[in-house]
């Protein structure tokens, strides 16, 4: 039995502006894959009726006073069992952050119906591989390559090319062997993001990544500089005893790249 003859999704829709969360509801509702829609004017009002109802999925707007959608989802990805997170928003810059969230799409307003059925087709491959194959998701890899905006073309930064990140106000320079690329992103976002994946807080305005570090070197004034195949990255003593322990231990167990090119 299809989707269509058989909807079968329950849906909660998050937006703070009362038209735009009727607008949402009501295509929601008209959609053959779904069978039950949950209105929440705010995050607080969702997380209520999470607590007591389970959904397969939450559309979520990002800009809301209080607690944005960002940092709502990431609520919604320490639960035991996570609804698909689809965002419904005016914004195209958070589209990086929504997807290292796990998102599975990213809608901007106003939304056109061809956009919601694609959202809403991949909600239901996610939820039927959940249900047939897994007990619970397994937690996205938090932003395995960039998106990089350029000349009106994608391009697709891997995070195991990047050697070190450094900050550029609400963006990020990647710097890697083959160039540098900004991104709109925070470090402090990226930090959160790539911090399990072995990028380390040098600096304020500097990660690097732990298996790039060929050795730590003393400047000309004193401070200390890891130093990778593409350049150096300073060292403040915040971060310095941090760095040192972390490198240790990756080094014990063989994760860095050592002097090859």
């Amino acid at each position: 039995m299809t989707a269509e003859t058989n909807p079968t999704l329950r849906v909660l829709a998050v937006d703070d502006v009362p038209a735009a969360l009727d607008d949402l509801c009501g295509m929601l509702r008209d959609a053959p894959e779904v069978a039950e829609v949950t209105a929440a004017g705010d995050a607080v009002g969702a997380l209520k009726r999470l607590q007591s109802e389970e959904f397969d999925a939450v559309f979520l707007d990002i800009a809301m006073p209080g607690l944005d959608g960002l940092e709502f989802a990431s609520l919604l990805t320490k639960l035991a069992k996570p609804p698909v997170i689809v965002f419904v928003t005016a914004y195209d810059e958070h589209a990086v952050a929504a997807f290292g969230l796990g998102a599975v799409d990213y809608l901007l307003k106003p939304v056109r119906p061809e956009r919601l059925a694609d959202a809403l087709t991949r909600v239901v491959r996610m939820v039927s591989a959940e249900s047939s194959a897994q007990p619970t998701r397994p937690a996205p890899d938090a932003l395995a390559a960039l998106p990089v905006e350029s000349g009106g073309r994608t391009r697709y930064v891997s995070r195991q090319d990047v050697r070190y990140v450094e900050a550029h106000g609400d963006y990020v320079r990647l710097h890697t062997r083959s160039g540098v690329h900004l991104v709109r992103m925070p470090i402090s976002r990226l930090e959160e993001y790539w911090s399990g994946a072995g990028f380390v807080r040098t600096h304020r305005g500097f990660l690097v990544a732990l298996s790039a570090v060929r050795e730590l070197r003393s400047d000309s004034v004193g401070g200390l500089l890891a130093h990778t195949d593409i350049g150096d990255v300073p060292v403040s003593r915040r971060h310095a005893r941090q760095l040192r322990e972390r490198l240790l231990r990756a080094a014990q167990r063989g994760e860095l790249r050592g002097t090859a090119p």
